[in-house]
């Protein structure tokens, strides 16, 4: 498997899954679109959303000599 098809299958799986999931919880669909609607008033989900994307790849990292 050349690592196109493979970085296909991986972004289709992930279009998949967030479609299952918006599907599975229409709540927390309506939650984020009212967010987004008010941003003034729901600025700590950006800052959620960022700590998210810095747990997620910045943690386990180590260091650059």
């Amino acid at each position: 498997m050349n690592p196109r098809v493979r970085a296909s299958l991986v972004a289709g799986t992930l279009l998949l899954v967030g479609l299952v999931l918006l599907f599975l919880f229409p709540a927390g669909v309506a939650f984020a679109e009212m967010a987004a609607r008010e941003l003034r008033v729901f600025w700590w989900l950006i800052l959620l959303v960022a700590l998210a994307i810095w747990l997620i790849w910045g943690l386990g990292r180590k260091p650059r000599p």
